[in-house]
This record gives C-alpha cells, structure tokens and sequence, in this order.
C-alpha cells in the first residue's frame, strides 16, 4: 500500500469488503489494473481476529480522478463472479 495523500479529499470509497482477505483481493485486481488503493477498517476487527460483522469491515479508496474505473472494475468482477442463479 502507498502513503496517503496528504488531502483525504483526493480519495473516493468505492467498496467496502467483509474482511480483510476480501479486501486484499478486490485491492490486488485494482493494483493490476493501474489503480492505487488505500483500505481502511477498524483496527479492532484485525487485532481480535474478527472476520464477519461490521467490525470486519474494510473500505476500499482510490483517487478520485480514478474512481469510476474502479468502479467499474469491481463490478465486472463482481458479474464475472457469480454462479449461475446466483442473479
């Protein structure tokens, strides 16, 4: 993960994971794609070991200027994803 920018307006929530393991795939296809990617979540959920429930949530931020992409990204991803009758 890199710095954060130093004006948190530059970044825009574009996802929220169950966990940690969620996140850190949702990042990796972000950072394939060009996309820097900043999580955030409750530092409690990861010091207990939490992975459901809101104190496992992480949140996923990207530049603003990139946020559509990411968007967009995520949500072939997430098309891709589902099993059939899933929908």
């Amino acid at each position: 993960m890199h710095d954060t920018p130093h004006d948190l307006r530059e970044l825009s929530l574009v996802a929220s994971a169950t966990g940690q393991v969620e996140a850190e795939i949702l990042r990796g296809l972000l950072v394939a794609n060009g996309i820097e990617v900043w999580l955030s979540g409750e530092s409690a959920g990861q010091a207990i070991g939490l992975t459901i429930g809101p104190l496992a949530r992480v949140e996923l931020r990207v530049r603003s200027s990139q946020a559509g992409e990411a968007r967009r990204l995520l949500e072939e991803h997430a098309a891709d994803s589902l099993i059939p009758g899933d929908a």
